[in-house]
């Protein structure tokens, strides 16, 4: 914990020490790799000391300022034991998005605005040297034959990777941050991504236990709703949460059990997919399951877990709209077999209770666009019924509106059931 202590707090180092700074951390860290006992793990506070160390020595040939020397030794601990100039980054909460495109271009993204930032790794071997730490935590592999990687950090932190020859020119690291602070509905309201209306309208739908799909673009949110939208999940159900990369943080659900898939290894065994967990997890007893995302064939077995009797069930998938949603899961159902595309319809309108679509307007907020039921089947076609609606109101640069209530819920037997229906 010492060196945890130590290491908080930033300095940003002038212009003029940068360089300086850089060529005196470069030989700090090769003295300290020279001096490191390799029979025996050093602890980070040993590190530390020895950091320290090298430090108070160069200061008798440098003039340092306390500033200097605590900047210096955050960044030859964090090069030598964590994540090099990455541990900066994740552990600002105002950046929501860091993009690597090699060592020396790092872009990242405050508000909704992305400009470059003047962080670099040393070198593209220490870019790689990192990027093998972030797998290898997770079990995975990172190499020319597993060149895209999906994973994740401690934090919850989503990360993609891709390597050379698929990427062309160095290698991509492309990190999503989720909010240190659990989002709620509340904090939602607070940022006029959704309105109090609508609100309880969806708890009742959650509590009553309708089938929810939420759909959207990249970076629309649809991660963060779900993670609010389960806080309405009876405390005392059994949930399964299914995932590529286990992102969701589910609270106040003490009955939880979170799957994650695996990736083959380098001879191809021992792969665990979504649609296998699927199947495990219809015999783990689970009032609700959670798919973190439908990507691909997974959706067929989404779509019979929802239609075998686990009402209350939850997943996300990217579209354009509500419609466009049911076309892709058409789509991705097909590639699990050749199925009759009125059979499939079938499937989605009786497993799919509602859709709520989310997007992300062009003053980079987000917000819930279109609250949708789905009808049932009116002859080979899926009917679709618009419940509530967002409609913008103003120009003055800011994306300002109000959500209009189109239509009452047609299907309300599981609100009756639940006793909710007033």
């Amino acid at each position: 914990m010492y060196a945890d202590n130590c290491l908080r707090g930033k300095q940003v180092l002038s212009m003029e020490w940068h360089k300086e700074a850089e060529c005196l951390e470069d030989r700090l860290r090769k003295e300290i790799l020279e001096q490191i006992d390799l029979s025996r793990d050093v602890s980070d506070d040993e590190l530390l000391e020895m950091i320290q160390g090298k430090i108070c020595e160069m200061g008798n040939d440098t003039y340092l300022t306390v500033e200097q020397r605590l900047e210096m030794q955050r960044h030859v601990f964090h090069s030598l034991r964590k994540l090099d100039v990455l541990e900066d980054l994740l552990s600002d909460e105002s950046i929501t998005e860091i993009m690597i495109n090699g060592p020396d271009n790092i872009y990242l993204e405050r508000d909704g605005q992305v400009y470059k930032s003047d962080y670099h790794f040393t070198s593209l071997e220490k870019l790689g040297d990192v990027i093998q730490k972030i797998v290898s935590v997770n079990n995975k592999m990172a190499n020319e034959t597993h060149p895209i990687i999906d994973t994740r950090l401690g934090d919850g932190s989503r990360i993609n990777i891709v390597l050379p020859p698929i990427a062309v020119d160095y290698p991509i690291v492309s990190i999503r941050k989720f909010p240190k602070d659990h989002i709620t509905m509340n904090r939602l309201i607070e940022y006029e991504s959704i309105s109090d209306e609508i609100v309880e309208f969806i708890r009742k739908l959650v509590i009553a236990g309708y089938n929810i799909f939420v759909s959207g673009g990249t970076g629309s949110g649809k991660t963060t709703f779900l993670n609010a939208m389960a806080e309405f999940i009876p405390s005392d159900e059994r949930v399964v949460t299914i995932e590529d990369s286990a992102e969701l943080r589910l609270y106040g659900i003490s009955n939880l059990i979170r799957l994650e898939a695996r990736e083959a290894t380098m001879e191809g065994k021992y792969e665990i997919s979504i649609r296998e967990l699927l199947k495990a997890s219809l015999r783990m007893r689970p009032d609700r399951i959670i798919v973190g995302e439908c990507r691909g064939q997974e959706a067929l077995e989404m779509l019979q877990a929802f239609n075998t009797g686990h009402d209350g069930s939850f997943s996300t998938g990217h579209a354009n709209s509500a419609r466009d949603m049911l076309s892709r899961l058409e789509t991705m159902v097909l590639m699990a077999g050749e199925l009759p595309i009125v059979s499939i319809r079938s499937q989605i309108a009786s497993g799919i209770d509602i859709i709520i679509h989310l997007g992300r307007m062009r003053d980079k907020s987000r917000k819930l666009i279109e609250i949708t039921e789905v009808i049932g089947m009116k002859g080979s076609e899926i009917e679709l019924r618009s419940l509530y609606r967002f409609e913008e109101s103003s120009d003055d640069g800011r994306v300002r509106g109000a959500w209009i209530k189109e239509n009452e819920l047609m299907h309300q037997e599981k609100l009756k059931r639940a006793g909710l229906l007033t």
